[in-house]
């Protein structure tokens, strides 16, 4: 779609959508506001890729309370588990929050693209039900192994060390048209990876330790935030250099930073305003000046 930026925002002004445009440049379009209505205002098969890292419900009012004896150094006695009020999705509701903005998606990514899905076990059974209703096809179940994970302070549970991440196209098992960056991925050296060799073929299995640089901290952090060498891999795998991207939780920016320092244009909704405005001073930085966004993997 010509002029997409422009039409995004003239189109979420004539809705009355309490969606405002935050970011605008030639590289990405940032809006503060509701994915769900913004993506309506897209015409269908507008974009190549999408990368969407959604509420996973696993927030939470408890409170941890660790004995005095317990052998976790450096940590205190009490902990207040993650209560974002974003994050607290469970049941009936959480399933047809996952069916509208994946049938969303589904309807904006064309035939020759695919979805990419974070998810851990509070949601993942969701998005895998929602894919099939939607007749969207698994490419992949891709485990990200985080070796360096965050331990198990109340001591109930094994140690949490894996996301579980959906690659997905829209075309469905008769019609596999998605893109597949075959050779350049076969042929990359991820030098953290202890599970890659060049040369060979990729495994549903990475590893990625889960640490931020401080460039990816400067103006900020979401409780959610993904590694970029994460989403440079996915944009490896599938990307399209001078085509568009779509996030529909843009978070602190990760996916659109990624996706703009691999050459496609990148497109993202936020809800927070919070959240927002750290996408969009990373954004900033991240595009102020002529070839200072570089695509590194790691």
């Amino acid at each position: 779609m010509e002029n997409h930026v422009n039409e995004a925002e003239q189109n979420l002004q004539r809705s009355g959508v309490e969606a405002d445009l935050v970011f605008d440049s030639s590289q990405a379009t940032l809006m503060q506001g509701d994915s769900l209505s913004g993506m309506k205002k897209f015409a269908s098969n507008t974009f190549d890729l999408a990368i969407a890292d959604p509420p996973y419900g696993a927030s939470t009012t408890a409170n941890w309370h660790l004995p005095d004896n317990h052998g976790l150094n450096g940590f205190g006695g009490a902990w207040k588990l993650a209560a974002h009020q974003w994050d607290m999705l469970a049941g009936l509701e959480g399933f047809r929050f996952t069916l509208s903005w994946l049938s969303e998606l589904a309807r904006l990514v064309k035939p020759e693209g695919s979805i990419w899905i974070h998810s851990t076990y509070h949601n993942s059974g969701m998005v895998n039900i929602a894919c099939q209703i939607l007749g969207l096809e698994i490419i992949n179940e891709v485990i990200w192994y985080k070796r360096n994970a965050f331990p198990n302070l109340a001591a109930r549970r094994l140690t949490a060390s894996h996301e579980t991440i959906l690659w997905i196209h829209t075309g469905g098992p008769q019609n596999r048209l998605y893109r597949f960056n075959y050779d350049e991925v076969k042929a990359a050296n991820f030098a953290e990876d202890r599970m890659k060799e060049p040369g060979k073929q990729l495994r549903t299995v990475w590893d990625i330790p889960n640490n931020k640089t401080p460039d990816e901290l400067k103006f900020g952090k979401h409780p959610t935030q993904k590694p970029l060498r994460l989403i440079a891999r996915m944009l490896l795998i599938s990307g399209l250099r001078e085509g568009k991207f779509i996030t529909p939780f843009a978070g602190a920016g990760s996916e659109m930073k990624a996706a703009i320092q691999y050459g496609m244009h990148a497109t993202g909704f936020e809800i927070s305003p919070q959240y927002s405005d750290i996408a969009r001073q990373r954004l900033v930085a991240a595009t102020s000046k002529p070839g200072s966004v570089q695509f590194e993997l790691m």
